[in-house]
């Protein structure tokens, strides 16, 4: 009796680790062959391990992407269904293994970091590496677990057996009736889980993170003008518009609309954000900006759909730890490829008189190879470090004009105010004017020699982008930063290529 029992609670550990792995190929190739106009194209076209070249010959021909999308598409749903209801299951756990090795090869994890890529994408051993020893595993041991195969089984055993003594006939009748229920049970569970698996899609949408599952929306691209303008700032060739990480993080300057960082939350799921960046790559924006602790998911987001955005990531000092390279660490962990002191703390450091922070953390910076840039609300913030020889690859300033209802009147503007304490007076700063004296930014923009990247060039959200993108440019910006809704992009992509076209006003020579 004692072996019986553990022969079955085997067989239940065992079958409940195939029908999880199978469950995983089945509803990632139902997924794919409901999602509209799915293609493995993307996947396989930016792919940078060392088979590269193998995986950009398959995406190289549109005939070959036909066959390789159905391929993928039917071959994770057969796998699937025979791995979940236990048929074939050795042919299924080897078609599994090779197909999840394909994945595994594609985007190997053999980066020279061991932490900082987001769950699941691990040094060598990730998620895939494990669903791929597991499947080896069930391919080859004797015991599979519960299924169509184990039942096939006991019946081919039972017609040999032949005719049995009557004492012992009602006993195996009894016995095989027993296991052909536990072996039949799979296919039940597969009916209760793929019911709730629609319902949760008809309530949520479809829920499987991957950039093979996202789509970017082709009715939108289709209004595209043209090709992107593109510049450089050190070793990088970035799109002129570069997109803005505020929003992704849920960041919000709201003036005193106290819900709206929520609202912005609320809207960019991490579904929706895969969407916008998706979207803004197909629209030709290769560059996003991003506050430090949205690195993991920008890791997450390139390891999943295979992106080569350039990521700029902002870092601080933590001055609690006494740390100053703590987030620069943290950031080149994550593949951030360009780093940025972050803007406030840029202008608190000058205010307090402890530019050597800033300084050390530039050259900790440059000694890794990295391109560095220095942002700013204030103006006087790269005056003072211009004045002490501390000179970036590119800055970072707010670069927006003050005609716009919201702004507070110049003679109440206070050097470093921004991102400060808000005041309820209206006449004072609360949330709403971030470049406080445009003619001082304009004439520190003309008469540097380094790239000038302008940001919060619509006043967050004050000045349309016709308006705001044109100043920016007219006055001496490189490239503007925007942070932007997937269904902004487009129309923001059109008017910078627009304005770009036509710059009579521009005095400045374009640096980078």
């Amino acid at each position: 009796m004692k072996n019986i029992t553990q022969t079955d609670l085997k067989r239940v550990l065992l079958t409940l680790l195939r029908m999880a792995i199978g469950w995983h190929f089945f509803y990632e190739g139902v997924v794919k062959l409901f999602a509209e106009k799915w293609s493995a194209y993307s996947f396989l076209a930016n792919t940078s391990g060392f088979l590269s070249g193998f995986y950009h010959w398959l995406s190289s021909s549109q005939v070959m992407m036909k066959a390789i999308d159905i391929l993928n598409i039917y071959g994770l749903i057969i796998i699937g269904l025979g791995l979940f209801i236990g048929l074939l299951i050795r042919f299924s756990a080897i078609a599994g293994a090779l197909l999840l090795t394909l994945y595994y090869f594609a985007y190997p994890p053999f980066g020279p970091s061991l932490f900082g890529l987001g769950e699941g994408h691990l040094y060598i051993v990730d998620k895939l590496f494990i669903e791929a020893t597991a499947l080896i595993f069930l391919a080859f041991t004797k015991e599979a677990g519960f299924g169509i195969d184990l039942l096939w089984l006991r019946l081919k055993i039972l017609k040999k057996w032949g005719t049995v003594s009557k004492d012992h006939s009602a006993d195996l009748d009894i016995k095989s009736r027993r296991e052909a229920l536990k072996n039949l049970f799979t296919i039940p569970a597969l009916g209760l889980m793929g019911w709730g698996a629609f319902n949760n899609s008809k309530r949520y949408d479809v829920d499987v993170m991957t950039g093979a599952t996202i789509q970017v929306k082709s009715t939108a691209l289709a209004e595209l003008k043209g090709d992107l303008p593109k510049g450089k700032i050190g070793k990088h060739q970035i799109s002129r518009l570069v997109a803005g990480g505020n929003l992704i993080g849920g960041w919000a300057h709201s003036r005193d609309l106290i819900y709206v960082s929520s609202l912005f939350k609320a809207y960019n799921t991490e579904k929706k954000v895969y969407e916008t960046l998706m979207l803004a790559e197909s629209a030709g924006i290769d560059t996003i900006n991003i506050g430090f602790v949205s690195n993991p998911l920008m890791a997450k987001y390139k390891k999943a759909t295979g992106s080569k955005i350039k990521v700029i990531s902002q870092v601080a000092p933590n001055m609690k730890s006494g740390d100053i390279f703590e987030q620069i660490n943290g950031a080149m962990d994550n593949g951030a490829d360009i780093l940025q002191i972050q803007g406030n703390w840029c202008d608190w450091l000058v205010r307090d008189r402890k530019t050597e922070i800033i300084e050390k953390m530039m050259s900790r910076i440059r000694e890794h190879g990295l391109t560095v840039g220095l942002a700013a609300h204030s103006v006087e913030s790269l005056i003072r470090c211009e004045e002490l020889g501390i000179i970036p690859d590119y800055y970072m300033k707010t670069m927006h004009h003050d005609n716009y209802w919201s702004a507070h009147p110049r003679e109440n503007r206070v050097m470093f105010e921004v991102d400060g304490k808000t005041n309820l007076d209206h006449n004072k700063w609360h949330d709403n004017c971030f470049c406080l004296f445009p003619e001082r930014t304009v004439d520190f923009v003309t008469r540097t020699k380094v790239p000038v990247m302008g940001f919060k060039v619509l006043a967050a959200g004050a000045i349309e982008p016709e308006d705001g993108f044109r100043w920016a440019f007219e006055n001496g910006a490189d490239f503007v930063c925007v942070g932007m809704f997937d269904f902004q992009i487009v129309n923001n992509v059109n008017v910078t290529m627009d304005i770009l076209k036509n710059l009579p006003n521009r005095k400045r020579e374009w640096f980078g």
